[in-house]
């Protein structure tokens, strides 16, 4: 497979990542949709069933808890300081999704079972970012598009940027490193 093949293929998987990116941002968002209409719907359920119209029309507040049935917290949403976040927990207690708004940007955080970020999925003032950790939360796959082109970096256990691929006004460029991070090839 020459290079040209290989920038294709690239290509393809970058295009597939933001389809699969886009609905990830859809489905979060539709979630957070559902949890506070699910909220607002049995806030009042007695005055709904008699169909009275009492009520405040508008909840502030700066935080919501959402419980399960056994009263432990499975979905946080807060506004601070920073600005906005959504926390949703599994079973155990652990952290499994976050989403957050503040000045620099948004971002969503899925974290695996032991609350370790697996995916990170931002928007900031330079352009989007996908983030991908392996099993112990390290980054070892980036990408990311700003004013000067799209990008890839994938990185050896150690954290080591080990292969890099930009594309710039310039053109396409490939980079190898070894194990200290020092580049080894380049094309071109």
């Amino acid at each position: 497979m020459d290079t040209e093949e290989r920038l294709a293929k690239l290509e393809r998987e970058l295009l597939a990542e933001k389809r699969r990116t886009r609905w990830v941002l859809a489905a979060v968002g539709l979630g957070v949709v559902g949890v506070l209409a699910w909220t607002w719907a049995t806030s009042t359920p007695t005055a709904q069933a008699q169909g009275a119209n009492i009520g405040p029309k508008v909840i502030r507040a700066t935080q919501f808890i959402l419980e399960d049935e056994t009263g432990k917290a499975r979905a946080r949403l807060v506004v601070d300081k920073d600005g906005p976040g959504l926390a949703l927990y599994d079973e155990t207690g652990q952290i499994r999704a976050g989403l957050g708004v503040n000045k620099d940007g948004a971002e969503l955080t899925l974290l695996d079972e032991t609350s370790k970020p697996r995916a990170m999925l931002s928007m900031g003032k330079d352009g989007p970012g996908l983030v991908l950790g392996d099993e112990t939360g390290k980054k070892r796959v980036g990408l990311a598009v700003d004013k000067e082109g799209p990008r890839l970096a994938l990185d050896d256990e150690t954290g080591k940027a080990r292969a890099g691929l930009t594309v710039s006004k310039d053109g396409p460029r490939l980079a190898l490193s070894d194990e200290t991070g020092k580049v080894i090839w380049s094309q071109p």
